[in-house]
């Protein structure tokens, strides 16, 4: 017994004619009369007397009819459950952040997704860039946003927006003495870093290279492991550092640090997914509600 057997069951009995039913089903009346027969034979039972052009309900057929828009109802129920979980956008979301992007850029996006999406759960961790795409990789989170380069060809990288750094020092900070160049002596300055592995380090390793300076000869002062921290050390006169605009926005503006005339080229905010893994309805709604483009 077929699903589609009990429909053109259903169909005939409620229509009182093959020809009829086979026409309202889409099907040969041919097709019809076969599946019906089928029916009859494999159960051994007769469930429609032929009255000239007509068929009727036989008793059997009578007593079967309702069972069988029974069934029905409840394989149209099935189905509908399989389309909503295949359409509704619900489950767990495991996001790894860097400390810049999950501490001052993720909160209101998130915030505004789950008013959207509120049968999604979302749980975040905070490490630096490495250890963010180290969490990816290994498939503890299901994506990760960083604002420093990845390492591995296993990733996928899209950018959801820019970052500003800056170079800061306290506003009693003295000012920065220049090269024969014309360029800021950064070799002279105390630096204020975060730890290896983070996209702020890697935004002043990279600006000491652009000035012909090799990282390992700038004077580092103090190593910190959070965004926090480097803005408080510097804010204390302990030295300067290259940060993101977002961390010290409210510093610059209430004058407790002060930004030194630089030029510094602006990074993504990406986010990284693994290619092998194939990506769940939450994922690809937090991934366009964040507007990630593929870069």
């Amino acid at each position: 017994m077929t699903l589609d057997q009990l429909r053109i069951f259903v169909a005939v009995a409620e229509h009182g004619h093959m020809t009829k039913a086979a026409e309202r089903l889409g099907i040969s009346q041919s097709a019809a009369s076969a599946a019906i027969r089928a029916l009859e034979s494999q159960h051994g039972v007769r469930l429609f007397n032929r009255v000239g052009r007509n068929i009727e309900l036989a008793q059997t057929g009578h007593r079967f009819l309702p069972e069988a828009k029974a069934v029905l109802d409840r394989a149209a129920a099935a189905r509908g459950v399989l389309e909503d979980v295949s359409q509704t956008v619900a489950g767990s979301l495991s996001i790894a952040a860097s400390q810049t992007i999950a501490s001052y850029w993720l909160p209101r996006r998130l915030a505004a997704f789950h008013e959207a999406y509120p049968a999604v759960k979302l749980s975040v961790t905070i490490g630096n860039t490495r250890q963010v795409e180290t969490n990816v990789l290994d498939g503890r989170a299901d994506f990760g946003l960083v604002e420093g380069r990845t390492e591995s060809d296993i990733l996928r990288r899209a950018t959801v927006d820019e970052d500003r750094p800056m170079l800061v020092v306290a506003r009693s900070h003295p000012e920065i003495p220049m090269t024969r160049a014309g360029n800021l002596d950064i070799r002279a300055l105390r630096w204020i870093i975060r730890e290896g592995g983070s996209g702020t380090r890697e935004a002043l390793e990279d600006f000491a290279l652009s000035q012909g300076v090799p990282p390992a000869e700038l004077q580092i002062f103090l190593v910190l492991p959070s965004n926090e921290a480097v803005r408080q050390a510097v804010e204390a006169g302990a030295g300067a550092t290259i940060i993101s605009e977002l961390v010290v926005a409210r510093s610059l503006a209430e004058g407790s640090l002060r930004a030194v005339p630089v030029d510094l080229p602006k990074r993504d905010f990406a986010m990284i997914t693994h290619r092998d893994r194939q990506a769940s309805l939450a994922q690809m709604a937090l991934k366009a509600h964040l507007g990630g483009k593929v870069s």
